[in-house]
């Protein structure tokens, strides 16, 4: 077996460095799923070895000298709607793993024109096969059976865990840990690599299809697969850690590896960094556990919170166990590119940073703020939430009464088993929103939050058996707030005491409608408080009056909950 180290670009100093290990990219299995049974293929490579072949049929070469494809042959060679082609172009460029390929640097409005390289296309297609781990079952399962209400027909198939029985049971342990996870998505890898490079490789050079060879190129589309270490080194090639391609001269052409020989380094690797995640899951496993109590009391609550959130080197950062409290994390405070929002409850979460991914999973009666996210949002088995977010694409699954205010430049994903799910516009800013939004290359001027894209209400990529028939059925898709009931949410200004963000405005235009609404509540409101102001009273009166006034305040903030919020703001 392969030492870890020897892997590494820089195997020369292992004496004094940690070993270096292979890791999977977790955004395509995360973010780049997609429940459309037409682009999951079973077979490995015979449905997809034709299919590669006439997607290079129907590329252009570019001016970098890919083969490239648009939405009108990945459509006909899919045999799919081209709005499902799009859909697969906007999805394949929310993961790739090179910043600096044409589709993750188009607009919105150009992905269509620049099209996907061939290769990359046909590794996003592979792991379309792939299973998602699911949450290890509540040991004690008739205990929250009765929690969750079953209004859905196809509740007992399609909601393995729901928020509530979440919260019930101990979904620190129900949950796969991120270990689990690293490590189900690399024994895929690892079954399915032969396949794999026979899709990049090409014959040899005057030998037959016996004798497959990769060049440099095809090789670096692996790194849509797999990185290095326990951070992505960004602008760095695949290529280069790998020992027959490390420190080639750029100036002379690459000589092909055997597909076979790369076969054998990559499990090699992949060996290594599943005993070594075992090693650590054993370690970790034996040592003291750390449970939080689910049941924290309100005087508690702001300094339990901070305990709550943690970031790895390699990993996003987690924010789980919130409950009956308000969190805030700045820019300052969020080390990596993404952030997980796990398990929290009855809170009021902000994540005001610019960020790549985000995910929010399993929360209930919650209001969530995101701060500008470049890539993809997915909220999924979530309970009468709120969502406020700036974000290029966000995929709903499985989640009931909850309200999404958006500013998305592509369409809203809605999959799985939803109910009663309501869309508007963004309703929220911060001073330096503007400025996270062009760090993360969003633009304030598209908006598509009143487009949702419903697909199939059963995920084929879960372990779950599902019911005959049930596949075909479309999941539930969004309907539009009501434009009386939209407001804006303040963030409060008190956060990190002065801030230099020019923001001073909601950047996403509102439609006329929301817009006419709410100047119409903000006129009755000031009308209401003329009329308070100049009616003909005594000024004891006006005193009963101003104090029942507050008294009714005050009920309705005990009554909402908001009043935590103003203790733990207050406690911040």
């Amino acid at each position: 077996m392969a030492d870890g180290a020897d892997a590494s670009p820089s195997s020369s100093s292992t004496a004094t460095k940690e070993p270096v290990f292979l890791h999977p990219r977790r955004e395509p299995f995360e973010h780049g799923l997609l429940p459309i049974p037409k682009l999951i293929f079973t077979d490995g490579t015979q449905t997809l070895g034709p299919i590669k072949t006439k997607l290079i049929e129907r590329s252009i070469t570019s001016s970098t000298n890919s083969l490239r494809v648009n939405s009108i042959a990945i459509a006909e060679t899919l045999q799919i709607s081209t709005d499902h082609a799009r859909l697969v172009l906007n999805s394949l460029a929310s993961v790739l793993h090179c910043d600096s390929d044409p589709l993750v640097l188009a607009k919105p409005d150009d992905i269509d024109s620049v099209g996907a390289d061939v290769y990359d296309l046909v590794l996003f297609l592979y792991i379309q096969s792939y299973k998602r781990l699911l949450p290890r079952t509540h040991k004690d399962a008739a205990a929250v059976a009765d929690v969750w209400p079953s209004t859905s027909a196809f509740d007992g198939y399609l909601s393995a865990l729901s928020p509530l029985q979440l919260v019930r049971g101990n979904s620190r342990r129900a949950m796969p840990s991120q270990a689990d996870e690293e490590a189900h998505q690399l024994s895929y890898l690892q079954k399915h690599m032969a396949n794999i490079l026979s899709l990049l490789a090409e014959p040899a050079e005057g030998e037959g299809e016996e004798s497959l060879v990769l060049s440099m190129e095809r090789f670096e589309h692996l790194g849509f697969l797999f990185q290095f270490g326990e951070k992505e080194s960004e602008g760095n090639q695949f290529s280069q850690s790998a020992p027959f391609f490390a420190n080639s001269d750029p100036d002379m052409p690459d000589v092909p590896v055997p597909a076979a020989q790369v076969h054998e380094w990559i499990s090699q690797n992949i060996a290594s960094t599943l005993e070594h995640i075992s090693e650590r899951s054993s370690a970790k496993e034996n040592g003291p556990n750390s449970v939080f109590d689910q049941d924290v009391a309100m005087a508690d609550a702001c300094t339990a919170s901070s305990t709550k959130a943690s970031t790895s080197a390699r990993g996003p950062c987690y924010i789980e166990g919130i409950s009956k409290s308000s969190f805030v994390r700045q820019a300052s405070d969020v080390k990596g590119s993404s952030a997980k929002v796990l398990n929290c409850h009855d809170s009021v979460i902000y994540i005001l940073a610019p960020l790549r991914y985000a995910t929010i999973y399993g929360c209930s009666d919650a209001t969530i703020v995101l701060g500008a996210v470049g890539k993809a949002v997915r909220v999924e088995h979530c309970e009468r939430v709120h969502v406020i977010t700036a974000a290029n694409r966000i995929c709903i699954a499985n989640c009931r009464e909850c309200v999404f205010f958006l500013g998305v430049n592509q369409r809203p994903l809605v999959v799985g088993d939803n109910h009663k799910l309501q869309v508007a516009p963004f309703n929220t800013f911060y001073p330096e929103l503007e400025e996270h939004m062009t760090q993360v290359g969003m633009e304030a001027s598209i908006n598509r939050w009143d487009e949702p894209l419903a697909l199939g209400v059963v995920d084929p990529h879960d372990s779950l058996s599902h019911p005959a028939g049930v596949s075909d059925v479309q999941a539930e898709s969004a309907t539009r707030l009501d434009p009386d009931q939209f407001t804006n949410f303040l963030i409060p200004k008190w956060f990190g005491g002065e801030s230099l963000g020019s923001t001073k405005n909601n950047p996403f235009p509102l439609p006329d409608v929301y817009m006419t609404s709410q100047q119409r509540n903000h006129n009755n409101l000031g009308e209401i408080k003329q009329i308070l102001k100049e009616v003909p009273l005594e000024e004891n009166r006006k005193r009963e009056l101003s104090t029942a006034l507050h008294l009714c305040f005050k009920d309705w903030l005990y009554a909402s909950g908001n009043i935590r919020q103003l203790y733990c703001l207050q406690g911040e």
